[in-house]
């Protein structure tokens, strides 16, 4: 089994890496999982005209490293396989996306549980990811 598991550093992506260590673990011909982190750099466009692009690069992936961190160490602690994917773009888009190329089973993200309201006036990443994706999407409260 393949996973890609969606990472912002929030609670509950960490809620949705811990229950796609749990699903590697019960499978008996093992897996692997990818951590992905995307930031959208729509707003830091403007930025890089005066710190340079590079410095905006470097700037996303230390944020996305720091996302990280805390999936790579539960998954280091529960021994499984795994690896990381950084993006920048939009973050729902990217996510699709890298399921799809990378030839996943399943994109599992963590649910923030918002109000239907409030996922109606500002999105929800987990909600546009299971609308576009050709992979199965799994979401984890």
């Amino acid at each position: 089994m393949k996973l890609l598991v969606a990472c912002d550093g929030s609670k509950d992506a960490l809620r949705a890496v811990k229950y796609a260590a749990g699903l590697i673990g019960s499978v008996t011909d093992g897996g692997s999982i990818t951590l992905i982190s995307v930031h959208d750099s729509v707003a830091l466009r403007h930025a890089s005209r005066f710190v340079g692009k590079e410095a905006i690069n470097d700037y996303l992936r230390e944020i996305s490293e720091q996302d990280l961190a805390a999936a790579r160490k539960a998954l280091d602690k529960a021994g499984v396989r795994h690896d990381m994917i950084i993006r920048t773009g939009h973050v729902a888009n990217e996510i699709a996306s890298a399921g799809e190329r990378g030839k996943f089973d399943m994109i599992v993200l963590g649910s923030k549980g918002r109000s239907a309201l409030r996922d109606l006036l500002i999105g929800s990443i987990a909600k546009r990811v299971s609308e576009i994706s050709t992979v199965p999407v799994l979401l984890v409260k």
